[in-house]
């Protein structure tokens, strides 16, 4: 199989989803770290950029320059959820996720309202998380960085027109 620079961006492409996922889960494993709900949801983005880039990188060059405009979009939609939850962080909003709200305990009795609540107390959304101390750049803030980064690189070598 020939290595085409459309099947080489995907292979890069699929190489830094998977460090950024590896990153995120070294952070929990060896950092300590808790991921709220946005956290998680700001992963799967990085999931679907890594399955497409794999695509790009072993098909055609006209599948895999489409594959590589996919991972543009799920790297764009990845900081659009970033965004959102650096938002949620700097309380310019409420999070958009119910398991990021307080468990309401209104209404019935304790054991109701117990019942209500989850088996494991969930990290809130509004509570940034920083991977590195004294540096206020929050985890969802590098993500944001890092999509928006990711994306321009693969829109980059996603334009460009290469010998097939």
């Amino acid at each position: 199989m020939v290595l085409t620079p459309y099947r080489m961006a995907g292979l890069l492409a699929f190489l830094t989803a998977t460090a950024a996922l590896a990153v995120a889960h070294g952070s929990e494993i060896w950092g300590g770290l808790v991921p709220c709900a946005l956290c998680l949801w700001e992963r799967w983005p990085w999931r679907a950029a890594g399955i497409l880039g794999l695509a790009a990188a072993i098909t055609p060059p006209g599948l895999a320059r489409f594959a590589l405009v996919l991972v543009v979009i799920a790297a764009l939609v990845s900081a659009a959820v970033s965004a959102i939850h650096t938002g949620v962080e700097f309380k310019w909003w409420p999070s958009p996720l119910p398991e990021c709200a307080a468990v309401l305990a209104k209404g019935g009795s304790v054991a109701e309202r117990l019942a209500r609540m989850p088996a494991t107390p969930a990290k809130p959304c509004d509570d940034p998380t920083f991977l590195i101390p004294g540096l206020p750049v929050s985890m969802a803030m590098m993500n944001l960085l890092a999509s928006l980064a990711f994306a321009a690189g693969i829109a980059r070598a996603a334009t460009r027109r290469h010998p097939a």
